[in-house]
């Protein structure tokens, strides 16, 4: 059967997220979405560790739901932290996921952290002065079958291999221990296409996920397996990664929507590769130094311009369904008529089933022909896009929905 899983997400302790990511809230909103198994996120900070162990109880192997309620969402103990340290005469600040065995594992983990000083109680996402591969070691000395990867491996500031503070390869950053890092994840401004130009990542898993700081954002990205009811276990999710027959394939951004795809100075504007190299990486406006986007890292790490697609994990590019009725209606995706007609379809069919099952008859019947029709061709990738750059989100609109058409939703 057909398992989406959301393995990296943030908990309302995180900086900067809704104060609305709740255990209960992340369950039901993973129903809505149609996300079967999710990371809880953020097990190093005590209060949401708490959470957690007061409010899941175990579902087998290595898996937790509620204690209360009906919804059928499985729980694999994650969280996400931020590795800020100084290594080759260079500083390096490095987000790296780690997922459990079992909660007992994460509370090893979380001891071995707080025993050597570390402050965990700063943030959901906590800031450590340790280097990304000590932390590896640390959590396999806990349990070796704790798995780690790289975080948005491509954003410039905080990343394995980003612009401002990353590495060259994955050599470079965790050195003998590499064999073990097995995937990495390509983040919302990368996608595998653009990946897989790089012949160094050929042996490398790549998983896609939300990391999302507010339950509307869960599953903007995810992976999908294939697993059977006897293969709903931490051990048989984690192998799956490494499964090309299992790993069915990542739904992703349009990358060119995130916020970091293209070169450019917030203050300013944005610019391509290849005009970013004309003027020598500064902004020809302020002169100041330009932030490199994951385009430009990708393009100056790649070494081939083609490869074969059959070897690899396949992958989708979607919008959410909040924002295709958003870009039906023309007005903004929080707005009170883009939620409530959110919430009138996700409560019949999950936003996953309507964005990669149904067809157009039945998108029809399930909502309006003007947001059917929008589905359909974003599964065709019919969609223009201002590409975003220096922490500002691209802009994206379907192609052929006309304002005369929107007025008449009104």
């Amino acid at each position: 059967m057909r398992i989406i899983a959301d393995l990296h997400i943030h908990s309302k302790h995180s900086r900067g997220c809704s104060r609305e990511l709740t255990l209960p809230n992340i369950a039901k909103w993973c129903s809505f979405k149609g996300i079967d198994i999710v990371s809880t996120g953020d097990f190093t900070y005590p209060a949401w560790l708490k959470a957690i162990r007061d409010e899941l109880a175990p579902a087998g192997g290595g898996f937790y739901k509620l204690k209360r309620g009906e919804e059928k969402t499985l729980f694999v103990i994650g969280t996400e932290i931020s590795c800020i340290y100084k290594q080759g005469e260079r500083s390096r600040r490095v987000h790296v996921c780690l997922l459990a065995p079992s909660l007992e594992a994460a509370e090893g983990l979380t001891e071995r952290l707080n025993k050597l000083g570390l402050n965990l109680k700063s943030d959901g996402r906590p800031i450590i002065g340790l280097p990304v591969k000590e932390l590896a070691r640390l959590a396999w000395e806990v349990d070796e079958n704790f798995f780690v990867f790289p975080a948005h491996a491509w954003t410039p500031w905080f990343s394995v291999f980003g612009s401002k503070s990353g590495f060259d390869s994955l050599e470079e950053c965790f050195e003998e221990l590499t064999p073990k890092i097995c995937a990495i994840e390509t983040g919302l401004s990368s996608d595998p296409a653009m990946n897989r130009l790089w012949s160094k990542l050929d042996n490398t898993a790549l998983v896609s996920n939300s990391d999302a700081h507010s339950l509307n954002n869960l599953g903007r990205e995810a992976n999908v397996f294939e697993l059977n009811e006897s293969e709903l276990n931490y051990s048989s999710l984690t192998s799956a990664i490494r499964d090309k027959n299992k790993f069915l394939f990542t739904i992703e951004f349009f990358p060119q929507e995130g916020k970091y795809y293209f070169d450019g100075l917030a203050a300013c504007h944005s610019f391509s590769p290849s005009e970013s190299r004309k003027n020598k990486n500064l902004c020809p406006d302020c002169g100041k130094r330009l932030t490199l986007g994951v385009l430009n890292r990708v393009e100056s790490l790649s070494d081939r311009q083609n490869y074969d697609q059959s070897r690899f994990v396949p992958s989708k590019n979607l919008i959410p369904l909040q924002e295709i009725i958003a870009d039906a209606f023309g007005i903004g995706k929080n707005s009170k008529k883009v939620i409530r007609e959110y919430l009138n379809i996700v409560q019949k069919q999950p936003e996953f089933s309507v964005l990669l099952d149904l067809n157009e008859a039945e998108l029809r019947i399930l909502t309006l022909p003007e947001i059917a029709e929008s589905i359909i061709k974003v599964r065709n990738g019919q969609v223009e896009i201002i590409p975003g750059y220096d922490g500002i989100f691209g802009e994206i609109k379907i192609k052929g929905i006309k304002k005369s058409e929107q007025e008449k939703l009104f």
